[in-house]
C-alpha cells in the first residue's frame, strides 16, 4: 500500500481551509484503495513583509487578532460566541474531518501532495504561515512531489521579486514532478519561475461532490425562519455594506446569520461544524460574502449570492486574484457587488446554475484525470 500525504492549510481555524483539505483527501481516497492518505504539516517560516509584522511575533499577532475580534459593534453574546468558536475550533471540528489534533511532520511518503488553498502565499504577514519552504517541497524526502490547485493568494510576481526569493522558488518548483494551481495569478508566477505553464484546476471544495457524497450534512433545516447569510471576516464589511444588508433583510423579513466572523448587521453569529455549515448555505435565501470559499459554498448549493472582491493594499488582505478568477471561470463576474446600493437588485438577478453545473462537471473530470496521473493510481471502477 502506497502512502500519500497532503500538506495544506488544514490547521487554519477556518471553514474553507478545513473543507478544502477534507475534500482533497476524499478525492484521493476515491481514486483507488491501494494507498493510505494522511495529512502532513509544514513548519511556519519568517514573514517577509517587514512593515506588516505584528509587534511581538506570534503572541503579538494573537493579541492583534483579539483586538480585531472586538472591533465590530456587535452584541456581547455574539462576540462571546465568536471567541469560543475560535478557541474550540480545533478540538471540536478537526476530529470529525479526520485531522489529528497533533501536527504530523513525517514526510517519508510515496507521494506528497501540496495544496490546495493559499499554500504558495509566501509574501504575507501571517506568522502562522510566513515564508515556509516546506510548502514548496524544499528538502522533502517523498518519492514523488506534486501539487493540486495551490494558490499564491495575493502574493504577486512583483512582491516575490521585491522579497528577493525568485531563485529559491525556482529551485524548489524544479523538484516537482507535476504542478497544479487554481488561479491565473498563480499560473503566471509558476510559468515565470519554471518556463512551463502549470495546469489550472478548481478548488477541492468544488471538485468534490459534497452534496452527493456526504451523508453527514444534515438533511433538515437548522434555522426555522427565513435568513440571509453573511460569510466573511470580522469587521471587513464597510458601514455602508452593513447598513444595506440590514435594510435588505428587513425588507425581506429575514434574519441575518453570520458565519466565520461577526458583523454589525447580524442578528446571530452561528458556531457550527464545517459540514453543518453547508446545510445552512443550502437553506439560505441568499449569501453575501467577501471570501473565496463562501462563494464556492454558494455555488455548490445553488444559492443567490453577491461577492465582495477586495484589492490588496500595502501587503494586507486582498482576494482579487483568487476570487475574481473563480467568478470568471464560472461566467459569474457579474456577481461582484461593487456598490452597496446594488445589493437587492444583484441578489434578485437569476443565476444560470445549469451552466455552472456543466462547467463544474467538466472541471471535476479534469481533476480526477489529473490526480490519477499525478499520484499514479488507477481510477476506481
Amino acid at each position: 500500500m502506497s502512502t500519500v500525504g497532503i500538506m495544506s492549510m488544514q490547521r487554519i481555524w477556518n471553514y474553507g481551509s478545513s473543507l478544502q483539505a477534507y475534500a482533497l483527501r476524499r478525492l484521493i481516497e476515491g481514486l483507488d484503495d491501494a494507498h493510505r492518505v494522511s495529512y502532513v504539516d509544514y513548519r511556519p517560516g519568517e514573514t517577509l513583509i517587514e512593515a506588516a509584522r505584528p509587534r511581538g511575533g506570534r503572541v503579538g499577532r494573537t493579541l492583534a487578532k483579539l483586538r480585531e475580534y472586538n472591533t465590530p459593534d456587535v452584541r456581547l453574546i455574539d462576540r462571546w460566541r465568536f471567541v469560543n468558536h475560535k478557541r474550540h475550533y480545533a478540538r471540536r471540528y478537526f476530529p470529525p474531518l479526520g485531522l489529528p489534533l497533533q501536527p504530523n511532520h513525517d514526510l517519508d511518503l510515496d507521494v506528497q501532495v501540496i495544496g490546495s488553498d493559499e499554500v504558495f502565499n509566501c509574501v504575507q504577514a501571517n506568522t502562522n504561515v510566513g515564508y515556509s519552504r516546506d510548502l514548496f517541497g524544499h528538502g522533502s524526502p517523498a518519492g514523488r512531489l506534486v501539487s493540486y490547485a495551490g494558490s499564491f493568494g495575493n502574493t504577486t510576481w512583483e512582491r516575490i521579486a521585491a522579497a528577493g526569493i525568485r531563485d529559491e522558488l525556482a529551485e524548489d518548483f524544479a523538484r516537482f514532478d507535476v504542478i497544479s494551481v487554481r488561479d491565473e495569478n498563480s499560473a503566471g508566477i509558476v510559468e515565470a519561475l519554471t518556463g512551463t505553464r502549470p495546469a489550472v484546476h478548481v478548488d477541492p471544495a468544488l471538485a468534490y461532490d459534497f452534496l452527493g457524497r456526504e451523508s453527514r450534512i444534515p438533511a433538515g433545516r437548522l434555522f426555522p425562519g427565513r435568513y440571509l447569510i453573511v460569510y466573511g471576516y470580522s469587521g471587513r464589511l464597510t458601514a455602508a455594506e452593513n447598513r444595506e444588508l440590514r435594510r435588505h433583510a428587513d425588507q425581506l423579513g429575514a434574519a441575518i446569520l453570520t458565519f466565520g466572523g461577526v458583523q454589525p448587521c447580524g442578528d446571530r453569529f452561528i458556531d457550527c461544524g464545517p459540514l453543518e455549515l453547508l446545510a445552512y448555505f443550502r437553506d439560505a435565501e441568499a449569501v453575501v460574502t467577501d471570501t473565496f470559499h463562501g462563494t464556492i459554498f454558494s455555488l455548490i448549493n445553488h444559492v443567490p449570492f453577491a461577492s465582495l472582491v477586495r484589492p490588496s493594499v500595502g501587503g494586507g488582505y486582498g482576494n482579487e486574484e483568487k476570487l475574481g478568477f473563480l467568478l470568471d471561470t464560472f461566467g459569474l463576474s457579474g456577481r461582484r457587488l461593487t456598490e452597496p446600493g446594488r445589493l437587492a437588485s444583484l441578489l434578485a438577478e437569476p443565476i444560470d446554475f445549469d451552466s455552472v453545473d456543466r462547467i463544474l462537471q467538466r472541471e471535476r473530470g479534469r481533476t480526477l484525470d489529473y490526480l490519477t496521473s499525478a499520484i499514479g493510481v488507477n481510477p476506481a471502477s
